[in-house]
Parts: structure tokens; C-alpha cells; sequence
């Protein structure tokens, strides 16, 4: 691992090396089952909407440049969802496979620690095998395989669910 990549909280002036990382991969991959790019502004609501709710997002820095970023968020709207999240790993697509993940990765794992939270889910498409191989690196484990639930170019995506249940 690059020993020059800095892991700290995101700020806002982070956000349009973020929204480009976003959108690249919203634009060609299937790790976002979204089709349209977001604006700053809609990346800007997202940004304040994570700080209102207490959730961390942290980018890896080399030198200026952001070159990818982790958070988490509410698993499921509903009451009895409060002790469990939905994580995100986003690297641009010319680090990817270089070790960035794993460093974004436990810093997500600590806070939801001590956030007091339980458990931590990765959605991730069922090709994505980098993905799924950085969250069993880490102990999640497939719980769930749901079939041709997404629909993205021209292809029907399966999706699968990793989890980790946070020991103390």
C-alpha cells in the first residue's frame, strides 16, 4: 500500500473530485445502479445530509488529489434499522486494485464501533469480485443473493449483500 495516501474525513471542498469519481463510476460500471450523473449540488445535499445524520465519509488523499472515498449510511428507513448501515467504497478508476479499498475500509469499521451501531452491509453487484474480495478480506460474509434485480446496460445485474456483525 502507498504509503503517501492520507486517510481523513472528508469537507466540502473534497466534493468535486468526489462527484467525478461518482459519476465515472455511475456512468461506467455497474457498482451504482444509477444511469444519470449527480450535479455538485446534489452531491453538496448528500455531503450535509451525512453530517446531519452523524455518518462519516473519508477520502484517500495523494498529494491534491482525491483518489477515492467510504461512508456508510441507513441500511433501511424503518425504526428497528437503527443499529445497522449500508456502506460505500469508491475508487477512481485508475487506482483501482491498488490497495485503496483496504484503507478505507476500517476507518468506516471503527466509527460505526463507536457509533454503538451493530452491523455493517455491503450491496455490491454480483460481478463486482474486487469488491467482494475487499469485504470478505474484512470479514463480511454473503448473506443474501437476490437475482436480476438491477437493470443496467442492456443486462439484468444481480445483487449481493455482505454483512458484518461490529464485535466490541
Amino acid at each position: 500500500m502507498n504509503p503517501a495516501i492520507l486517510i481523513r474525513e472528508a469537507n466540502e471542498d473534497d466534493l468535486p473530485q468526489m462527484l467525478e469519481i461518482y459519476n465515472d463510476i455511475i456512468l461506467n460500471t455497474t457498482a451504482v445502479y444509477q444511469y444519470e450523473p449527480q450535479t455538485l449540488d446534489m452531491r453538496k445535499t448528500w455531503f450535509q445530509t451525512k453530517q446531519q445524520q452523524g455518518f462519516p465519509i473519508f477520502v484517500a488523499e495523494e498529494g491534491d488529489q482525491i483518489k477515492g472515498f467510504s461512508t456508510f449510511g441507513p441500511f433501511r428507513a424503518w425504526a428497528a434499522y437503527l443499529y445497522s448501515v449500508e456502506n460505500s467504497v469508491y475508487v477512481t478508476a485508475t487506482e483501482r486494485g491498488k490497495g485503496i479499498g483496504k484503507l478505507l475500509v476500517p476507518p468506516l469499521i471503527d466509527a460505526a464501533k463507536q457509533l454503538g451501531l451493530h452491523t455493517m452491509i455491503a450491496a455490491i453487484d454480483a460481478t463486482n469480485e474486487a469488491s467482494i474480495r475487499l469485504h470478505n478480506y474484512f470479514g463480511f460474509k454473503e448473506v443474501a443473493n437476490f437475482k436480476e434485480v438491477g437493470w443496467k446496460f442492456n443486462r439484468w445485474l444481480d445483487l449481493k449483500f455482505l454483512q458484518l456483525i461490529l464485535e466490541k
